[in-house]
């Protein structure tokens, strides 16, 4: 939605201001409607207190597969592109998709294409959905296109998703035991400190540590907060900036245990993407370069970048594949198979398809083993607390005797 400034004319006089709309002219309409005849309008441009401030995609990956769906349907059952973006404009639950979903069927209205009115909004319609609605507005086949968007794109929601979970269960569990370990030093362990002084003698070692742990977050409870601030501000630092975000994807990568599952979930992304392009006729070339900035993980975009190279210089696109950690023999033993075959976009479905499964997989086994390892881990420390106060007692009740 863009701002515009406006001056004119009514039946008072004189008149300016400003008025917001999806384009100029649907700026100049709504003047009209008002009975303000414009003699001069521009627009206004955006600043940091009226732009939209938002970080990466500001739709939700499943609300926007519930559009493509919806809009597949609607195309198929004979709607026009353009009834069918007002009608998924005005119930979309997204706001930021619901935005430009209006400045599109405006775009619609002035006889712009489709592909042509999605691709002024980067954010919400990325580079791979862009030229994949092009290819289907050359051949005639967009409902089929759209139709095809939704399974890939509903395919790795699904996916992310159960990444999210396996690493959200952990991350959760985590959160509660630092939490119940500082309500235990800060407010539990604080109550014993003059009974254990009014006893006297040597305190066991453990019961020194935890109230020496105790003084410490009492006087320094907001330091464990800066750390989480600024470990998590360091790690968004890193994610935005491309040289170090190659080095944080490499640490993901190589970590212990869940490395392995994100290893799988990104050539799964990169393979049902790749796949789709081939699908829909996009060029080689063009694929490749779209899906080194979809895939979201620096290192493989490397060696995606390295392909691209290679097949322009006329050699098979694996070259770089095979002498790379991250593609296992699997990946590229079947991309050669298509490449040989000429089914290189079924091909790399099936590869899509085993390392969907493989995450599927993966992550069930994640959850199962993590779940008794973090009960263990907070019962470990809530115990080393319990033990440190009643260790003391014993001995008290033992003198008393």
């Amino acid at each position: 939605m863009a701002r515009f400034k406006y001056s004119g004319r009514d039946r008072r006089g004189k008149k300016a201001g400003m008025i917001n709309a999806a384009s100029r002219r649907e700026a100049m309409t709504k003047l009209k409607e008002e009975g303000i005849r414009v003699i001069e309008m521009t627009e206004v441009p955006e600043t940091l207190m009226t732009k939209d401030l938002s970080f990466g995609n500001p739709v939700k990956l499943q609300h926007f597969v519930i559009y493509l769906r919806q809009f597949a349907t609607l195309i198929k059952a004979g709607v026009t592109i353009v009834d069918a973006t007002g009608i998924l404009a005005a119930q979309t639950e997204s706001k930021g998709l619901k935005k430009a979903l209006v400045a599109v069927e405006q775009e619609l209205r002035e006889g712009n294409p489709y592909s042509e009115a999605i691709a002024k909004h980067k954010k919400i319609f990325n580079s791979m959905f862009i030229n994949m609605v092009k290819a289907g507005e050359a051949s005639g086949n967009i409902d089929e296109t759209l139709e095809r968007l939704a399974d890939d794109f509903e395919k790795q929601h699904d996916t992310r998703q159960k990444v999210v979970s396996a690493l959200t269960y952990p991350a959760v569990i985590g959160l509660i035991a630092i939490g119940a370990v500082i309500f235990l030093l800060v407010s539990v362990v604080p109550t014993f400190v003059n009974m254990f002084a009014d006893l006297g003698g040597e305190l066991p070692g453990i019961t020194k540590f935890v109230l020496s742990a105790s003084k410490f977050m009492q006087k320094f409870w907001w330091l464990i907060i800066l750390i989480i601030f600024l470990f998590v501000s360091l790690i968004m630092y890193f994610k935005k900036n491309k040289k170090t975000k190659y080095y944080l994807d490499y640490f993901v990568l190589k970590m212990p245990i869940f490395g392995n599952m994100m290893q799988k979930a990104a050539l799964a992304r990169m393979m049902r993407t790749l796949s789709s392009l081939f699908s829909s006729s996009v060029p080689i070339l063009q694929a490749m370069a779209i899906v080194e900035k979809v895939v979201e993980n620096e290192v493989i975009s490397k060696v995606i970048r390295e392909s691209r190279d290679s097949l322009e210089k006329g050699r098979s696109m694996t070259e770089p594949m095979n002498t790379h950690w991250a593609f296992p023999p699997l990946v590229t033993q079947m991309i050669s198979i298509g490449e040989g075959t000429g089914a290189l976009d079924a091909m790399l479905s099936k590869i899509a398809e085993f390392y969907e499964k493989e995450v599927e997989q993966s992550t069930d086994r994640l959850k199962s083993l993590i779940e008794p390892i973090m009960i263990v881990v907070l019962a470990g420390l809530v115990g080393v607390i319990v033990m440190s106060i009643m260790v003391p007692m014993f001995s008290m009740f033992e003198n008393i005797r």
